[in-house]
């Protein structure tokens, strides 16, 4: 008795009629399809125009320097501390607590100094507060 199996051929896989097929639908696709080329989008942008409200062209410009010192409207404010601040900020508004306040600080100011403003602002009853910051002497407004 024979118990040993007959050798199994090995299955063959042909390629050439799957790539056979694939070039027939290439081709296809290829000739079936058109292509265009859009040399520009055209696009409607929105616009808005409206005139510009002159009811505040008053503002106090409150400076801090990178050594924190504090200047108001380009004065120099006199001593240290958050008092003396208050003061001229209070002289600046004129009662007019209303008016916006910007903020323009030296890039290397310490955050101290700025939250210093900002405190002296509070006290005064400035709500209105924009920051600007300046980049070395006579850098620009970021």
């Amino acid at each position: 008795m024979k118990f040993r199996r007959a050798p199994v051929d090995e299955p063959e896989i042909n390629l050439i009629p799957f790539i056979d097929v694939l070039l027939v639908v290439l081709i296809f696709l290829m000739l079936s399809t058109t292509y265009s080329r859009y040399t520009e989008l055209k696009v409607n942008l929105p616009v808005a125009d409206a005139e510009v409200a002159k009811t505040q062209t008053r503002e106090i410009v409150l400076a801090v320097a990178a050594d924190g010192r504090y200047s108001v409207n380009g004065t120099l404010v006199q001593g240290s501390g958050i008092d003396p601040l208050v003061t001229v900020l209070r002289e600046a508004t004129g009662g007019d607590t209303a008016l916006p306040l910007i903020i323009s600080a030296d890039a290397m100011a310490a955050h101290q100094s700025v939250i210093n403003a900002m405190d002296a602002a509070r006290r005064v009853g400035l709500h209105q507060l924009t920051f600007a910051t300046q980049q070395g002497r006579g850098g620009n407004r970021h």
